[in-house]
């Protein structure tokens, strides 16, 4: 185990994907991870970036972004401001609880469930301008500033596939946190 109880003890408990550009995911009774690839079937499962405003500044990068995992906790803190969000609804590949997604550093490997998948935690999700297409002002609760004033990301991690495999809600989470230090999220 990671050895910090922040990490330890996390639960899929939604797993979704989309094979066409849409913000929402449907959920699904699991999904099948592709090393190097990300969700099969997904529209951004690639080598090379597949996020449309990302393709527009560069077709050629690497996709950082194939798999991405959100955790169920910002559901209720958003729904304390009157949005209603469910698993899927923020375009995420993997829905978590009992983990703390966003104070994972990078290069951490989550291994998801008992078919040997593993991703590698790449970043934080940038959220952007169609969360407030989807319900006009999450942005605000998903993006913010805390007292010092330095943005804070809340929309989730983005990884890519180092071992594939099948992934299903229920499926426990193991994290095994980088050697040496740590280096916080940045968003990718």
């Amino acid at each position: 185990m990671s050895g910090d109880d922040r990490f330890d003890g996390g639960t899929i408990i939604a797993v979704s994907s989309n094979g066409t550009y849409s913000f929402t995911k449907p959920n699904r009774e699991s999904i099948t991870l592709l090393a190097g690839l990300g969700v099969e079937g997904d529209v951004h499962a690639g080598v090379t970036v597949k996020h449309r405003s990302r393709v527009a500044q560069d077709p050629t990068r690497p996709n950082l972004r194939q798999v991405h995992l959100l955790h169920e906790e910002l559901f209720a803190e958003v729904g304390e401001h009157g949005f209603s969000v469910a698993p899927g609804d923020l375009g995420e590949n993997v829905t978590t609880t009992g983990i703390d997604l966003l104070a994972l550093p990078t290069g951490t490997l989550l291994h998801l469930g008992e078919d040997g998948a593993v991703v590698e935690v790449t970043g934080l999700r940038n959220p952007c301008l169609q969360i407030d297409r989807f319900q006009n002002g999450l942005l605000k609760q998903v993006v913010g500033r805390d007292e010092s004033g330095a943005v804070v990301r809340k929309g989730g991690i983005m990884s890519v596939v180092r071992t594939g495999g099948v992934v299903r809600p229920g499926d426990a989470i193991r994290v095994v946190l980088p050697d040496g230090p740590h280096i916080p999220l940045e968003r990718v």
